[in-house]
C-alpha cells in the first residue's frame, strides 16, 4: 500500500480543540478490517527554562461497542461538574488571586466550629 493511501486511510475525519497549553485531537481511524474507531489525543506543551519546548501526549482508543456507554458516562460526569460547580473556571491558573482567596476562605472555615460526620467503627463489631 502506498504511503499516501495509508495516510488517507488513517485520517478519515478529524477535529481539533485548542485549550491553552493543551490541544485535543479527535480522529476517526480505520481498523485492518476497515471498521472505524476513534482516538482522542491530549497533547500538552511544556516549556523548558532555556526556551525550548516539548509535548507530552496521551491517547485513548474508543471502539464502536463502547460508544454508547462512553457517551452516557461522559455526559453524566460533565453534567455533574457543571451542576455542582457551574461553568466558571476556578483555579490558580485562571485566577491570579486564587491562593489569596483560598487562604482567606480556609481561615474563615477554620474559625467555624468543627463537626464530624465520621463514625469510628471497630471491625470486631461487624
Amino acid at each position: 500500500m502506498r504511503e499516501h493511501d495509508m495516510l488517507e486511510k488513517e485520517e478519515i475525519f478529524s477535529k481539533v480543540l485548542r485549550a491553552g497549553r493543551r490541544t485535543y485531537f479527535f480522529d476517526v481511524r480505520s481498523t485492518k478490517a476497515d471498521d472505524y474507531y476513534i482516538t482522542i489525543t491530549e497533547s500538552k506543551k511544556f516549556t523548558e527554562e532555556d526556551g525550548s519546548f516539548h509535548f507530552k501526549k496521551h491517547k485513548i482508543y474508543l471502539y464502536k461497542e463502547d460508544f454508547t456507554a462512553f457517551a452516557e458516562i461522559l455526559g453524566e460526569m460533565t453534567s455533574y461538574v457543571l451542576n455542582h460547580k457551574g461553568e466558571e473556571v476556578i483555579s490558580e491558573r485562571h485566577q491570579k488571586d486564587f491562593k489569596k482567596e483560598y487562604t482567606l476562605e480556609k481561615q474563615d472555615n477554620d474559625s467555624l466550629p468543627q463537626t464530624s460526620t465520621f463514625t469510628d467503627i471497630d471491625f470486631d463489631d461487624i
